[in-house]
């Protein structure tokens, strides 16, 4: 069964039902003194702290477990990821509640601090990350390619890495709908009436807030101002084209979003899936509000498996790692540095959605407003 990490309905009571992971008694949290060093796995900041790579390793194996949240498989290849991870390291990940939201995973490394069931690694929308970090919720670490990424798209002391993205697109099923919507301006058409569907609540969801902001773009706004995004979809819900179910492959395969704004990597990642059962999945970057976007990594500062979840960060940053987030539709951010060392999937490389011109990001002060805006004016926008 296909699944979508933006599905936030009923999360909680899911995460307060769960059962323990594997390792330490329920209720207890694990400590690792790794390498013969006697380095604190807790605490360190690096592989070098561990003795190098394979002490980190050696220190994760007998650990033997990763607990992780809000990792569908279908999303960015995190299904393979898990595997290849598993296979390598013969480390056991326990992936919990793979439909969970961003929101959902700040809550668990809350309510669960102290306990062996708590997250140990977080993937996270970036606003979502700069509230982590602000809260002292993550542990600094950096990967042994920490230097390779971008300024920008990290936050000095390692405290959260971007690791993959994508822009915001709209996705089509070019069987059931005459003409595909490009433009944000073309989804207010009366032919769209209950069809324009999100992945996900913009207030609990990274994919979603993204579409509100690719949206405030196309509509007059920027970066320092998502209003017009949000004034976008109450024309849409006026309209009746707005459809409240949140997006997931199975309710594209039931025809129940016919079309969804998400990001590029899931929409061309359906694209293969849905033509096998008879669908034709067409994907576009809007025209008019071209928004790019990534996700970050982060290490519960609490993590009950502190080593392996620091030997995840390398995996997940190594040019293995980053290859199959690659296969995945999703541009990792190392793509830069690997297509100059000659290290990326070219082939991979040549198959993401086609986009004219570099990306710009917002900063985090412009995140944090437009997260806030939202809080205050998604729901009377919806719901009014």
């Amino acid at each position: 069964m296909l699944t979508s990490r933006a599905r936030a309905a009923g999360i909680a009571a899911i995460l307060a039902l769960a059962t323990a992971a594997c390792g330490a008694a329920p209720g207890t949290q694990q400590t690792t003194e790794a390498s013969q060093g006697g380095a604190n796995a807790a605490t360190a900041t690096s592989a070098a702290d561990f003795g190098g790579l394979d002490k980190l390793v050696e220190a994760a194996k007998k650990e033997g477990a990763l607990h992780v949240i809000a990792l569908p498989p279908d999303w960015a290849n995190y299904g393979e990821i898990i595997e290849k991870f598993q296979a390598k390291y013969s480390i056991k990940i326990e992936s919990e509640t793979p439909d969970a939201s961003s929101a959902d995973e700040i809550n668990a490394v809350k309510t669960r601090k102290g306990q062996d069931r708590a997250p140990d690694v977080l993937d996270l929308g970036q606003s979502f990350a700069l509230s982590g970090a602000a809260e002292g919720l993550f542990a600094p670490y950096k990967v042994q390619s920490f230097d390779k990424i971008p300024e920008g798209q990290k936050e000095q002391s390692g405290l959260w890495v971007n690791d993959y993205g994508g822009y915001v697109s709209i996705g089509c099923d070019a069987k059931k709908i005459a003409t595909c919507p490009t433009s944000f301006q073309d989804l207010l058409k009366p032919e769209y009436k209950g069809k324009v569907a999100m992945n996900g609540n913009p207030t609990k969801a990274g994919s979603a807030f993204a579409g509100v902001y690719a949206a405030a773009l196309a509509n007059g706004g920027s970066f320092d101002d998502i209003q017009p995004g949000i004034d976008f979809f109450k024309k849409l819900k006026d309209a009746g084209n707005y459809n409240p179910v949140e997006t997931t492959p199975a309710t594209i395969e039931k025809g129940e979003t016919q079309i969804s704004i998400d990001w590029d990597y899931n929409n061309a990642a359906y694209a293969p899936q849905m033509a096998d059962k008879g669908i034709d999945w067409q994907v576009n970057i809007p025209s008019d509000g071209k928004y790019f976007q990534m996700y970050a990594q982060a290490i519960n500062k609490d993590a009950p498996h502190p080593a392996a979840a620091r030997l995840w960060q390398e995996y997940l940053y190594s040019a293995e790692g980053q290859n199959l987030f690659l296969k995945g539709f999703a541009r990792p951010v190392l793509l830069p540095a690997m297509t100059s060392d000659g290290t990326a999937d070219q082939a991979l490389a040549d198959k993401l959605p086609k986009v004219e011109g570099e990306p710009t990001f917002p900063t985090t002060e412009q995140v944090d407003a437009a997260k806030a805006k939202l809080a205050s004016g998604w729901d009377a926008a919806i719901s009014g």
